[in-house]
This record gives structure tokens, C-alpha cells and sequence, in this order.
């Protein structure tokens, strides 16, 4: 299970997505890597990688 700082930014990252009226088709947490994996987007290329301690990074495929 994500730990508390990682569930709060998964909370703030789906927020932002919502916002934005972007579509979650992924939601994955890794137990070997300890990372939240989100896919997103109407065209499915907004990935975020969530990591333990709450940092985050974001790939966007058609950028």
C-alpha cells in the first residue's frame, strides 16, 4: 500500500488531472518498485510516476 505522504500526492495528481478534464484509465501501485503508476488522458499518453516519498514525475508522450 502507498504510504501517507504518496496517497496525499496521488490525491493531489488525480486532482490536477480532474481539473483538467483529463480521463484516469490507470491506476497501479508497484509493490516492488513502491511506485504509483497513472495513466491518463484522452489520447492515453499523460503518465505519472509516483514515488514513496511523494515526489512525482510526469511524461507526456506527444510533447
Amino acid at each position: 500500500m502507498p504510504n501517507v505522504e504518496q496517497a496525499l500526492t496521488c490525491v493531489r495528481v488525480c486532482q490536477m488531472l480532474s481539473d483538467g478534464y483529463q480521463p484516469i484509465y490507470v491506476f497501479r501501485y508497484n509493490q516492488n518498485t513502491k511506485t504509483v503508476f497513472i495513466l491518463a488522458g484522452v489520447t492515453e499518453s499523460l503518465e505519472i510516476l509516483i514515488f514513496a516519498d511523494g515526489q512525482w514525475k510526469f511524461n507526456d508522450d506527444e510533447a
